[in-house]
Order: structure tokens, then sequence, then C-alpha cells
């Protein structure tokens, strides 16, 4: 069906649910065309037509016949008027806590498809819509990406629901708020975005909501989606990924927001400043010299995963100078006997990199093992004995592959940059190298995350700040007092 065809048909639809409870049944068979998992009960109570409508597999059925159908069969309703029954059962016959009253059939579906019972009554304008919700959904499990040595080993998992209970249970204060958010879609996919009340800026959470508003895509099947929508335009991404609700929480704490997508285990943080790629759960955890030395290292990867590949193709290409005589002479003794240059060598290996890669992010699992050992015989023995590549090159990007899982979420950039600088480095030299290197710092410094800079705190520098940046003071320092992120300096964020 073309667009014009799915406007008219949502122009049809009836706003009002209607006092006829056959002319209600009957738009709902029209509107599901046969549907199979459309169930509709039909009953009696005392003389007046009644009917309980639900989705299978989305509802607990032996709920419904303990808390709804029950209770209603064993009231005493006679002598009492068709609205009159209605309010009955929805004021002391039914103990459902979750009830709503519904007029519009819009609600309607989406409660529905949500995993509500529907109860309606011949003469009634409206129906119930009574919580008795329960679907399949993956047990909470250990992290995957964010694996840490000591805290919780709880994920979020894809209800969301679920996934707010966790924040719950861990920030036990009513100024924690939960605000309920819909995609206007097809899939109607419900947002939830979660802040303290007493932490976060207004004017952030003024501008992510009207960004949230204007999305318009047709269908939503995970976080990644509505990113684009709320993250500012650069290499780096402004908005965190979690699926840790520990981390979560730290975030919320210090004026953030996350936002929680039903369907999906990973929480969105909004504003995501560049230094946090390199904070983990455990730095928090562990004592204050070895979290300070870790982070050093983590950053300390990370510029090695971007810039060692295009440094060695420099040095081997137009700057032998840089190199030690004896690590030069192999160099030049494994470029001697391959037929390829040192660019070209590197470009080949990061290539094959990636695919093994690929190759072990889709294979099956019980396949992951071979592609391993293919892959390590044919890259790390079959080509440097053949002579297609020479065995410092392989070390060079071997060390830089391990290097870019130091910082998880920021792989992306680094697998294309250091595309990037092997290409300038062995078509420019060092000088190149160094361009692209402020070229890098330029877009992180120049850049903004609602208001606030993205390089916050190390530019604009803030003194205080560093105690969680360069270092990682003790508890004792961090717990006096714990900044806001919309009180970075530099940031242009107001309070009001």
């Amino acid at each position: 069906m073309d667009k014009q065809g799915q406007q008219a048909q949502k122009d049809d639809i009836p706003k009002q649910i209607s006092t006829s409870l056959l002319e209600n049944i009957i738009y709902i068979r029209k509107q599901f065309d046969g549907s199979m998992d459309l169930v509709i009960r039909q009953f009696n109570i005392e003389g007046t037509n009644a009917a309980l409508i639900t989705i299978d597999n989305l509802v607990d059925k032996q709920t419904i016949a303990q808390s709804i159908l029950n209770p209603i069969r064993k009231a005493n309703l006679k002598n009492l008027k068709d609205m009159e029954k209605m309010k009955q059962i929805r004021d002391n016959i039914l103990t459902t806590v979750d009830q709503e009253q519904l007029v519009e059939f819009d609600s309607l579906f989406n409660k529905l498809m949500s995993g509500f019972a529907m109860f309606a009554i011949e003469g009634c304008s409206f129906m119930l819509s009574i919580g008795v919700q329960s679907y399949a959904y993956r047990s909470i499990s250990e992290p995957i990406n964010e694996v840490v040595q000591r805290g919780s080993r709880e994920s979020f998992v894809e209800p969301y629901t679920i996934n707010i209970s966790m924040i719950r249970r861990r920030m036990k204060t009513p100024k924690l708020k939960f605000e309920r958010m819909q995609i206007q879609s097809e899939s109607k996919t419900d947002i939830c975005l979660c802040y303290l009340r007493d932490k976060v800026s207004p004017q952030v959470l003024k501008k992510l909501k009207n960004n949230i508003s204007k999305i318009n895509l047709e269908i939503v099947m995970a976080s990644g989606y509505i990113a684009p929508f709320i993250e500012r335009r650069g290499l780096f991404n402004g908005v965190g990924v979690s699926e840790r609700p520990d981390t979560v929480c730290g975030k919320i704490s210090e004026g953030r927001i996350a936002i929680i997508v039903d369907g999906t285990p990973n929480v969105l943080i909004v504003p995501h400043l560049f230094i946090e790629n390199f904070q983990t759960f455990d730095d928090y955890a562990i004592r204050p010299f070895f979290a300070t030395f870790t982070r050093w290292l983590k950053v300390f990867a990370f510029f090695l995963s971007i810039f060692l590949p295009g440094f060695y193709v420099a040095s081997g290409t137009f700057h032998p100078e840089f190199l030690p005589q004896v690590l030069l002479t192999k160099v030049l003794q494994a470029q001697a006997e391959t037929p390829f240059s040192l660019m070209v060598e590197c470009i080949l290996i990061h290539i094959m990199y990636e695919i093994m890669r690929e190759a072990g992010l889709r294979v099956p699992k019980p396949l992951g093992h071979a592609v391993s050992i293919v892959g390590g015989l044919v890259i790390g023995d079959a080509a440097v004995k053949s002579g297609l590549i020479g065995a410092p090159t392989l070390m060079i990007i071997a060390l830089t592959a391990i290097s870019s899982y130091v910082a998880p979420s920021l792989y992306e950039q680094t697998a294309v940059l250091r595309f990037v600088f092997i290409i300038i480095g062995g078509t420019i030299g060092f000088w190149g190298i160094i361009l692209g290197f402020c070229a890098i710092l330029v877009n992180i410094c120049s850049e903004s995350v609602y208001q606030i800079p993205f390089s916050a705190p190390l530019s604009p520098f803030n003194l205080k700040s560093m105690r969680d940046v360069v270092i990682r003071a003790s508890w004792k320092v961090l717990g006096k007092d714990v900044e806001k992120v919309q009180d970075m300096p530099g940031s242009n964020v107001d309070e009001k």
C-alpha cells in the first residue's frame, strides 16, 4: 500500500470509542484484519453484553482468570444499569493495580499491543485497560561488552520496564524520575527518559525532548536508530552507550540523562564527553594509584592504535632516521623480500584483520575457533613465509589491533583513522601525520554536546576536574562534591 493509501486509512480511524460494543468489536477486528493473535472473549453480565480483548502471548491468562473474569462472574450486579455495572466493576470488583480508562482508539491499540487487557461493556463509551502483561524475555545475565573485575554482574535486558526497575533498585530516591515518551512511528516504540530532578539541567532536558519529538522513523528496532537524532555531528560520538545499570546510575548522579529504548539492552546517555571513553566502572572500584595507571594506559593505547601504523609507514618510506639502525635493517630486509610497499602491506593486513574480525562476530559460535585458527595460520605464518608480507609489518598491525580494544567505545573511529593515517604516512610522510593529529584535536575541541564542550574538562581546562581525569582521586575526595556535567568549564547551559 502506498503512502497516500496508508494516510487515507489513518484518516478513516474513529478517534472516540463508541457506546455500541458490537461496533467497537467489528472495528477492532477490521483493523487487525483477522490476525490470529487477537483474542476477543465475549460474555454476558446480568443481561449486559461484555467483552475482554487481548493479544495472545502478551498477557498472563492465569491472572486474567483470577483477577478479572472470576471476580466479575461472582459479583452481584443485578438491577444495575450498563454504566453503573461498569463503574461498580471498575471501582469495587477488579483488584488489579494498573487500570486506566480509555476513550480513544489510538491509546487503546497502544495499550493492547503492550500486553494490556481491554474490558468493555455495552452502552459505555470507554474501555478499561488492565495490566496483565506477561511475555517471554531474556533473563538478566552478565554484561558482554562491559566486563569488569569488580562490581555488579547484571546487565540490561530488552523490556524497558525491567531496566527501569534495575535502576530504581540502585537509586532509592524520589528525585529519580522516569518520563515516558513514544516515537510516533509504525512500531510505536516506547522510550523512557531517566534523570535526577535536582541534578539535571532543564535546558538540556528540554532540548533532548525536542530532538526526540522530531524523530520520524517508521520503525525503531535498536537504540542506534535514534542516536543520530540526538547526538552532535562529528567524528566522535556525543551519546554514550552502556549495558550496565551501575554505570548508568553513576552518570545520572552527575546530571546526565539516560534514554531507555524498549526492545534493546543498550541505554543511551547524554551528554557524553570525550574523556569518558577512557573511564570504566573498574576505575572506581580499585585502588586509586592503579586506576590512574590504567587510565593513562588506555589513552596511550588509543593514540598507539591510530598513529603507530602511519608512523611506521612514514618512517620506513620518508624518514628512516626515526628508526633505530637495527630495526631499520630488519625492516629493509623484510621489504626486500616482499613485492609490496610498506603502505600497501599495512593496508592489506589491516583489511584482512577487519575481515577476520567481522567473520568472528557473525559466524556461529561452533565455527568461531575454526575462523581463529585459519586466520592465525594464514596471516601469522603462511603470509610471512610466502613472502607476501613482512614480519615487522605484521607485528605493528597486530599491536595496534590489540590496542584498539583497550577503549572499545572508540573502536569504530580508530579502525577508520588507522586506514587514513597509513595512507597519509605513505604519501605525505611524518608532517602529514602531524597535520592529521592537529585536525583530530580541532575536531574534538571545536564540538559541543548540548552546549557543553566535548573536550571538557581538558579544554577549557579545569584544575578541580583533573582529580577524575589525569588521576583518579580517592573516594574521600571524589565523594565530597559530585560535579554536574552542566557545570563543566566553557558550558553555556542555563540552569533556570
